[in-house]
């Protein structure tokens, strides 16, 4: 009976230690599949991997710069990548990692030339970094500009009340519970917040004048209170220089810059991370992660740059 017993529990073990590793595969393979993560170099899955144009996206909200900028760097080193275009489909996103990849882009550009393509949407932190090539090509119909710094936060106080719930704070320095959501914003707040943004707002267009003054046809600060352009419009206005698409933007820079053999595009990817429980348990997190984010309550202040 005790050896019936220990058999009984050893399959248990077995088939718990079974089930954990199927876990562990499809969490693996679910995070890959959202993060969509490829190799850079050899195992680029592009057809046309020795294309002297290489093509850097940037898409959806910009929350962090460090894929971005490891794949500029790599492009830039690259002796065969002769250009770098910038495939821009983001709405915008956080102002650092946004400042960060301007800069990068800027540095890179004075020893290799780089140029932006917008997608469906380009828009605030997106049109920034896209300001920081040396020429824009937007399609005819893609939403740009929202030249602009926003921040939101939530007043719950009413329904807190509603609900009784009662929230003690305890801080150090006045402005440490800003935004918090049990109670008002002072008028003292709002004054220093909206003084913090108009810093920012002023870095996004010194930063867009950089490098467009010439070719912009009204003053910035005309265009830049947030409003949102379609491509012709942007053209128009001196934001983009051309309407075209991808391809086409990769044709005239073929052109432009004589290079050798027939036009392709090569399309970079982030590098996969090695294969590691560890790893793949904080990816797990970082996707958990990021789905609350999406449908909690934020009580802190969103500073973006997006629409």
């Amino acid at each position: 009976m005790s050896r019936e017993r220990s058999k009984g529990i050893v399959g248990i073990f077995i088939l718990v230690t079974v089930l954990f590793f199927i876990f562990i595969f499809f969490a693996f393979y679910t995070v890959s599949q959202l993060k969509e993560t490829s190799d850079v170099g050899e195992g680029l899955l592009d057809a046309s991997k020795n294309s002297p144009i290489a093509v850097v996206s940037i898409e959806d909200e910009i929350k962090d710069s460090r894929k971005v900028v490891d794949m500029l760097l790599a492009a830039e080193e690259d002796k065969e990548i002769k250009a770098i275009i910038l495939r821009i489909d983001s709405p915008g996103g956080a102002v650092a990692p946004t400042q960060e990849i301007y800069e990068e882009v800027r540095r890179i550009d004075k020893k290799k030339p780089i140029y932006a393509s917008f997608g469906s949407v380009a828009a605030s932190g997106g049109y920034y970094i896209g300001a920081a090539t040396r020429r824009i090509y937007s399609n005819s119909g893609t939403l740009t500009g929202s030249i602009g710094v926003i921040m939101q936060m939530a007043d719950l106080s009413e329904l807190f009340k509603w609900a009784k719930y009662k929230q003690e704070t305890i801080k150090a320095g006045r402005y440490k519970d800003i935004g918090n959501p049990g109670r008002p914003m002072t008028d003292e707040e709002r004054a220093f917040l909206t003084d913090l943004l108009a810093g920012t707002h002023e870095q996004f267009m010194k930063d867009i004048v950089a490098v467009r003054k010439t070719r912009l046809k009204k003053d910035i600060s005309e265009l830049a209170q947030g409003q949102i352009f379609h491509g012709y419009e942007a053209k128009e206005l001196g934001l983009v220089d051309e309407i075209g698409s991808l391809w086409q933007a990769g044709r005239a820079i073929h052109k432009e810059l004589k290079l050798k053999g027939k036009f392709a595009l090569r399309f970079l990817k982030p590098q996969r991370k090695k294969f590691s429980i560890s790893e793949i348990l904080q990816e797990t997190e970082e996707t958990l992660s990021h789905l609350r984010d999406k449908v909690s309550t934020k009580t802190s202040p969103a500073y973006l740059f997006q629409p």
